[in-house]
């Protein structure tokens, strides 16, 4: 299986788990659009920490209330059933002994009556009914018995009772059949005589009230304890967090020798002893990278220091064998040219590792003087050669002028259009150009361009590192590769930017911006006319 194939398969399997764990893409949209719409302050540790602890605690005390209230309601309400029914059935026994098995409508209301004295203490009304007849006490209503109650009454032999809410208020309606025994050992018959006992719940509805109430502050003084707990435990956990976060700042701003204060032996006290373990080794390591390039450094500045003195003898005694060539054989003559080509090029090599090493040594230093810059790169293209070969568009003299070091600059003109001569191709172009940023901000801007087959796109971060060659799309070099490295310091070293670019139609363009300042005595002269024209016009 190839790399690609084997790239789709982890792909598909990827989507698949993705599609069954339901964290699809449309649920990390969704998800990521979420979090995006609470504020960034709720974001934080800290915040996460005091929700989820109130989170758990609301849960626990919800369940906790929940089972509690449940647990005693059922025990205030069954104690409060099991002793109404219990009064209910005695006195409906004691007065079905004294109550005909087929009762007229006095009867009926006669031990209605007394059932009603055994339960008025209990504050109950007392209905009856036997076939058609009915029978109640005052204030009884009839309304309060469901049918459901009647018709399970109707079917049973004991007892059967129902709670009911009538405007809010509630109500314990109990139902009791009479029946009557037809001797030992023989299921008892209904007699057709039903009692009711409609009892107000108000006593128990109030204790369920005030065990509510009481759950309900409860669960505020929990949730209160555990804010208090979580911003405890959030200021405890985050000022290791913080400190954490500070040590990395500071190693990031270069203070490489900064430690931890490691307390207690929990993950954060791992995490920072992490944190200075890695600390140590990264400050040994860059200490150790550190010395190495200054180790290098001193060598190339060393080295090129001391071939400096046998080159310039081989450049003398090159110089005096050119000048005899003519007079030599064609053998003499080509070893001749080539150990002159090959001391050139070693001189050449040698000047830019010591231009090199002077700019990483922070050497390097400016000698500016106010020039013409139309005039120079004139000047810079006559003294190589170049004017014929350069197409150049360039402001008239003496409109833009600035303060550089000709020297510095000389050297980023010659490697700029040097390079666009051996590695492009014709027409050559170089523009230069003044770009206004603000009222008191302008930059010189030059540009060469070539028309060669550009640079390749992989290369081109990189075309501004020392001792790289993009020899991909460009023809084979013979440079150092340090040419467009002492090109860009000295444009930093002036304050300003270089870049480069492919061309949509071939070629690659260089572009430099250096500021302009404006002269102070160029300043003075412009306010001094001004005045004067002002008087005049005055």
């Amino acid at each position: 299986m190839s790399r690609r194939e084997t790239a789709r398969a982890r792909k598909a399997v990827r989507k698949r788990e993705a599609s069954a764990t339901g964290q699809g893409p449309g649920w990390t949209r969704f998800y990521r659009a979420a979090l995006a719409r609470i504020p960034l302050p709720l974001r934080g540790l800290r915040s996460r920490l005091v929700v989820a602890f109130v989170l758990v605690t609301m849960a626990g005390a919800l369940s906790t209330g929940a089972v509690t209230f449940r647990e005693a309601r059922t025990g205030v309400l069954q104690q409060s059933q099991d002793a109404v029914i219990r009064q209910f059935r005695a006195s409906v026994n004691t007065v079905a002994v004294y109550t005909p098995a087929t009762p007229d409508q006095s009867q009926l209301q006669t031990a209605v009556n007394q059932v009603f004295r055994a339960n008025q203490a209990q504050g109950g009304r007392v209905l009856a009914t036997y076939g058609s007849l009915r029978a109640y006490t005052p204030s009884a209503d009839f309304d309060r018995l469901t049918p459901e109650l009647r018709r399970s009454v109707a079917t049973r032999r004991a007892a059967v009772f129902q709670r009911v809410n009538v405007d809010g208020h509630p109500w314990l309606v109990v139902g009791m059949p009479v029946t009557y025994g037809s001797g030992y050992g023989t299921e008892s018959r209904l007699s057709g005589l039903v009692m009711y006992l409609v009892v107000p719940q108000e006593t128990e509805q109030a204790y369920v009230d005030a065990m509510v109430s009481a759950i309900e502050h409860a669960t505020l003084v929990a949730l209160g304890l555990a804010v208090v707990l979580a911003l405890a435990a959030a200021s405890g956990v985050l000022r290791p967090v913080r400190a954490l976060r500070g040590a990395t700042r500071r190693m990031a701003e270069g203070h490489l020798d900064v430690r931890l204060t490691v307390n207690g032996s929990d993950e954060l006290a791992d995490l920072s002893q992490s944190f200075n373990h890695t600390a140590a080794e990264l400050e040994r390591s860059v200490a150790e990278l550190r010395r190495l390039e200054a180790q290098a450094r001193r060598f190339v500045a060393d080295v090129s220091h001391e071939l400096r003195t046998p080159l310039a003898a081989m450049s003398a005694v090159t110089d005096v064998l050119d000048a005899n060539a003519p007079r030599l054989d064609r053998e003499s003559g080509e070893a001749l040219r080539l150990i002159s080509e090959g001391t050139s090029r070693l001189s050449v090599l040698v000047n830019d590792l010591m231009e090199i090493s002077r700019f990483d040594a922070g050497a390097a230093e400016l000698n500016v003087d106010e020039i013409d810059l139309a005039d120079f790169v004139q000047h810079t293209l006559a003294a190589r050669g170049w004017q014929g070969l350069v197409e150049t568009h360039l402001p008239a003299p003496g409109v833009l002028r600035a303060r550089v070091d000709p020297r510095r600059l000389d050297v980023v003109l010659a490697n700029l259009v040097g390079n666009a001569l051996r590695h492009g191709a014709p027409p050559v172009r170089l523009a230069m150009s003044v770009r206004e940023e603000r009222a008191d901000v302008r930059w010189a801007v030059i540009e060469v361009t070539d028309n060669g087959p550009g640079i390749a796109e992989e290369a081109m971060p990189h075309i501004f590192e020392r001792f790289y060659k993009a020899s991909s799309s460009r023809t084979r070099s013979e440079s150092s590769g340090l040419g467009l490295a002492i090109t860009a310091e000295n444009v930093h070293l002036h304050g300003g930017h270089i870049s480069a670019a492919n061309q949509p139609w071939g070629g690659t363009s260089f572009t430099v911006e250096l500021p302009l300042h404006r002269d102070s005595a160029a300043d003075d002269a412009e306010a001094e006319d001004a005045e004067a024209e002002d008087g005049g016009a005055r």
